[in-house]
């Protein structure tokens, strides 16, 4: 009897995948691939967009012909000199944001964590509006980096557990960030109150959000794709922190240093965002929330996904910014606030019903 059972059970052939498993895989793929397509296909829709419309009226082939150097003087001037570079400096911009705004959610474990949450925004922007105060406006770029730095490790020192040096709480972390984030925001009110008159004006419009000086996007695609190359390359150990830290410890995960190169990675970005366009909300929390419901929490398709819609959103923001009112143009973060209030709202009842 025992022989015969022992060789019915080395008769028993494989256990193959189920298919529902497996079909369930392949289904979250391909919708990943036609989500990064159609984001792909929105983002060349918006930039060809934000060449045409202005308060001068240029057609899509005007566009083309200035884009290849040929066609119209007077249009290929406009798109080239003048809307080309604002509109790429948008994209940029946007997609470091949204970039920023999906690292903090999954560290935080918290959909409704961005940048500015954990004051690494609000510190860019102390140190970016103290350079312009005393004339260095060309040293924007190295302020904001300070002070994103200066914000993160600030937070890191004053969240960390008083009975351990590596382990950092998801809570913890949060709570101090708003803290933090409230004292760079009594910063920002007291710069603007001790201001010089003639640099007020300047400095609140480019707090609110202004990519009407940004004359070079180079810099700022560097960082984006820099930032996302190494965010990706940790996306398969993000995916585990997403579980719980005692989850990703037991799977082998470094989890300390996987948290402190997300808070890098999310501090560089959003201190190049900031000292390309200033302070500019709701890109960071709507991108990332927005591209989960539709193609899953795995950061390696997440990410990607969530800075071109990002990067899309704020391109599509800024043109409605500066044609909205025209010649009179508004401060994109304003709009972006305006129309992102709503959408977040609708998109939070969307996700708590589903």
């Amino acid at each position: 009897m025992a022989a015969t059972d022992g060789a019915r059970r080395r008769s028993r052939p494989p256990v193959s995948p189920t298919p529902s498993l497996t079909t369930a895989t392949a289904a979250g793929r391909r919708r990943a691939v036609v989500a990064i397509l159609v984001l792909t296909c929105a983002a060349a829709a918006a930039f060809v967009i934000a060449l045409a419309v202005g308060s001068v009226r240029v057609d899509v082939a005007s566009v083309w012909g200035a884009l290849h150097g040929s066609g119209d003087d007077a249009a290929g001037a406009i798109v080239r000199e003048l809307r080309a570079p604002r509109a790429l400096a948008a994209f940029a911009t946007g997609g470091l944001l949204a970039l920023a705004g999906t690292l903090m959610q999954v560290l935080l474990r918290n959909p409704l964590a961005d940048p500015y949450v954990l004051g690494i925004s609000g510190g860019a922007a102390v140190f970016a509006l103290a350079a312009m105060a005393v004339g260095l406006t060309g040293w924007l770029g190295p302020a904001a980096l300070t002070g994103a730095t200066a914000s993160t490790l600030l937070v890191f020192g004053l969240a960390r557990r008083p009975a351990s040096r590596t382990t950092l709480s998801a809570t913890r972390l949060l709570l101090t960030g708003v803290v933090v984030a409230a004292g760079w925001g009594a910063l920002i009110a007291l710069l603007l109150t001790l201001a010089p008159e003639t640099q007020t004006r300047g400095m609140l419009f480019w707090l609110l959000g202004d990519l009407s000086t940004a004359a070079a996007a180079g810099p700022a695609f560097a960082v984006l794709a820099a930032s996302l190359a190494a965010a990706l390359l940790l996306g398969r150990d993000l995916n585990v922190v997403a579980r719980g830290d005692d989850a990703a410890l037991a799977l082998g995960v470094a989890v300390p240093q996987v948290v402190a190169a997300t808070h890098a990675l999310a501090a560089i970005a959003t201190a190049t965002a900031v000292a390309t366009a200033g302070t500019i909300g709701f890109v960071g929390l709507l991108a990332p929330h927005a591209l989960r419901l539709v193609v899953g929490n795995d950061q390696r398709v997440l990410l990607p996904a969530a800075t071109l819609a990002g990067g899309t959103l704020l391109l599509l923001a800024d043109t409605l910014a500066r044609t909205v009112v025209a010649p009179l143009q508004l401060p994109v973060g304003v709009l972006t606030a305006i129309v992102g209030v709503p959408a977040f709202l609708y998109l939070l009842g969307r996700g708590g019903t589903s």
